[in-house]
């Protein structure tokens, strides 16, 4: 007992943690598009906003982008599931022998990095224009062409895989059934393969419009003038990102999870309303009094179909009549406020560290000797440019004058102005 209970706790720690770093990211991202700041964040919460919608629904590029991705989506859808149905089909028909190699061929497309599938439908596309002397304002080289030929390469090849899975199923006898009472080909496929089909060609759709709205790295060698939503954004988050990426993130999940509920919801019905014929009687079913279950009846997904949709009936509601205005004056004077706090603080902050500098300076500096009151002079020149230096003193001068002169230069007082009438008068009177 105590092994399984360990063993259940361990898979709910593990679903914890993989619904965590799943859909982690997407809801931090969609919680910024309702935070007032400028970028997006999520903490420190500062007001609730949906000015972030109305900024996104502003912006003309964004909705330009938009409007290219559906486009290029379409082309691409009727292109790709074509293609892959056909390709279906083909290796259903071909040569046992020779079906692995097709498939390896069909598939192949996969595999290729987009970068290369995008350089090369434009270099290929580009030449065939020029080689039928055609200008570069043709069709061939018009951007939104361009990408869906590039996109429908390997989208082509998502397409078969679906369509194959489906087609494995199917009863060949049908067709065979229906040729023998005189049906044609073309009525064969229409009214009996194509209707039995049909839940993979949807899903094959859904799968390439997907696959063709959220493509980067071929679309960014094609698109010519029609940029689509992805590269209009990676250029926005080049230059800057803003909430109004983040309210777009918000509306694409909620959009995809009202999808896959609506979905889920209505092939619940299908299977509540078959089993719920299953058990009527036959005078239930002849005289149509089967009572057939309710949308909401036993039917979780639509239970929360509901909420959602509710959910944001209340958030487009609560858009319109609220107003942000007033908290964000409210924050703006709040960081004033700390911002004039801060400098204060630093400025204290500053002061002090002068006043401590000031300090240790004034208690390790030498002290300063009182100036002499007499007319020495202790600079390096010795007094030579005081102004009494040329006037000169009697009283030095007659010390002066009583001081025997003695040199102890090198040169032996050779240079003394006296010394020449010195040796005049010892020669006069020696002679």
């Amino acid at each position: 007992m105590k092994n399984l209970s360990f063993m259940r706790l361990s898979l709910w720690i593990y679903l914890a943690i993989f619904f965590a770093y799943l859909l982690g990211p997407l809801v931090i991202m969609s919680a910024t598009a309702f935070n007032s700041p400028s970028f997006p964040r999520m903490t420190p919460w500062e007001c609730l906003t949906f000015e972030w919608f109305s900024a996104l629904f502003q912006d003309e590029r964004i909705l330009n982008g938009i409007w290219n991705s559906i486009l290029v989506g379409a082309g691409t859808v009727v292109l790709s599931v074509a293609m892959g149905l056909a390709g279906a089909l083909m290796l259903t028909q071909i040569w046992p022998k020779l079906r692995a190699t097709y498939y390896t061929i069909i598939i192949a497309p996969i595999l290729i990095p987009g970068v290369v599938i995008g350089i090369s439908t434009l270099v290929f596309w580009d030449r065939i224009n020029r080689m039928l002397g055609l200008g570069a304002d043709s069709w061939l080289s018009n951007g939104l062409f361009l990408t869906i030929i590039g996109q429908s390469t390997f989208i082509a090849s998502y397409c078969m895989l679906v369509l194959v899975a489906r087609l494995q199923r199917y009863d060949v006898a049908l067709t065979e059934a229906a040729l023998d009472l005189g049906a044609t080909h073309a009525q064969a496929f229409r009214k009996v393969l194509l209707p039995f089909m049909r839940p993979a060609i949807a899903s094959a759709a859904v799968l390439a419009f997907l696959a063709s709205f959220e493509n980067y790295n071929t679309t960014t060698f094609t698109f010519g003038e029609y940029p689509t939503l992805t590269i209009e954004l990676a250029q926005k988050v080049r230059y800057g990102i803003t909430p109004a990426i983040s309210a777009l993130a918000f509306i694409i999940v909620v959009l995809t999870v009202f999808a896959a509920l609506a979905n889920e919801a209505g092939i619940r019905r299908k299977e509540l309303v078959a089993a719920a014929r299953k058990k009527a009687t036959v005078e239930e079913l002849e005289s149509g009094k089967l009572r057939l279950p309710g949308f909401l009846s036993s039917n979780v997904a639509a239970m929360v179909l509901v909420v959602v949709a509710c959910a944001a009936v209340a958030v487009v509601g609560t858009a319109t009549v609220y107003s942000p205005q007033q908290c964000i004056a409210d924050v703006q004077e709040q960081k004033r406020l700390e911002t004039e706090e801060r400098i204060q603080e630093l400025r204290r902050q500053r002061e002090l560290r002068r006043q401590q500098q000031e300090a240790e300076q004034g208690s390790t500096a030498p002290a300063r000797p009182a100036p002499s009151t007499g007319t020495g002079n202790n600079s390096g020149f010795g007094g030579v440019f005081a102004p009494g230096s040329l006037s000169g003193n009697e009283e030095d001068g007659a010390e002066a004058e009583e001081e025997p002169q003695n040199d102890n230069s090198g040169f032996g007082n050779v240079f003394d102005p006296g010394a020449l009438s010195n040796e005049g008068a010892e020669s006069s009177s020696g002679n």
